[in-house]
């Protein structure tokens, strides 16, 4: 059954792309005309600002395109969708956003405290795979998705768990706490094992967990969070297994192994990225120290000389 049937607004989200359309026009308002009102603000990359549209092109791909509708239907496309917003995104909007403008975000007086606790390596790290792992619980997830207000609401709680999630290895704001090359590879490392037992439940079980993705009645109230009631009521509709030639249990242990494969594809990428740093940095600490050491030897030989 082709997805049509649920009209436009619900496939392609035109409210949404007003929305993104307005924060992209005030990051660029903010990082070029106005940025002459901030303190210690810089003229904006080409790299900030790519970053920063491709972060909002994604974010409507994901969330406002028929992926969003797809994730309604299937558990794989909801753990799909699930994979880039918490895990791709947050790094090209963290790397979007001007240092000068994280900074005067960052030293405001109530968020400074509250930003810098949570941003603890520790502290972000299980924050995120708490927030992850409770939401797909079964009574959990099953609550949510029948609430739309409730469902927008853990979801950006969610994004912005991602955002302090990604900070410890992504930050580089003047005078802000940095971590160590080599911590950055067991923090990395820890992420990727503690998220596996909420990914391994999913897909090593014998029965599929999610009302909202196996019971028709059930999954019509979930579908509100992403098509008007008005065309679910024109609509005869018995369940997800009109779209899919999957059985729930299939779709369930398929999206299980998808999230995992696009974490850990992720992940490496970011743990290459950081071997490259630490490997130039390390070398360039080398040539230095090399420089420094005959500089001195050279001295100590013309001490000796005048001597």
């Amino acid at each position: 059954m082709p997805l049509s049937i649920f009209g436009f607004r619900a496939m392609w989200s035109p409210i949404l792309i007003g929305v993104l359309v307005f924060f992209t026009v005030l990051y660029f308002l903010v990082t070029i005309k106005w940025r002459k009102d901030f303190e210690y603000s810089e003229k904006l990359k080409k790299g900030e600002a790519i970053s920063f549209v491709f972060a909002m092109i994604m974010l409507y791909v994901i969330i406002g395109s028929p992926i969003d509708l797809m994730a309604h239907i299937m558990f794989t496309m909801h753990m799909v969708q699930m994979a880039f917003l918490l895990l791709f995104i947050p790094i090209f909007f963290i790397i979007g956003i001007p240092n000068w403008l994280w900074k005067s975000t960052i030293n405001l007086p109530y968020i400074k405290p509250a930003f810098h606790f949570l941003t603890r390596p520790i502290i972000a790290i299980f924050l995120f795979v708490f927030l992850f792992s409770l939401y797909h619980l079964p009574t959990v997830f099953d609550f949510i998705k029948l609430d739309e207000t409730l469902h927008g609401i853990y979801t950006f709680v969610l994004f912005m768990s991602a955002l302090f999630m990604y900070w410890p290895l992504l930050n580089t704001v003047e005078d802000e706490p940095r971590m160590k090359d080599l911590n950055k590879f067991f923090y990395i490392i820890a992420n990727a094992i503690l998220i596996t037992p909420a990914c391994a439940l999913i897909i090593f079980s014998s029965t599929p967990f999610y009302s909202t993705y196996t019971d028709g009645e059930t999954w019509m109230k979930a579908m509100t969070l992403c098509v008007p009631s008005s065309t679910l009521q024109g609509l005869t509709l018995s369940g997800p297994e009109l779209f899919t030639n999957m059985s729930p249990l299939e779709d369930q242990q398929l999206g299980g192994v998808i999230m995992k494969i696009i974490q850990e594809i992720i992940f490496a990428c970011i743990l290459g990225r950081v071997f490259i740093l630490w490997y130039r940095n390390d070398q360039k600490n080398a040539d230095q120290m090399t420089e420094e050491a005959l500089k001195e030897r050279k001295r100590l030989y013309a001490n000796q000389y005048h001597n």
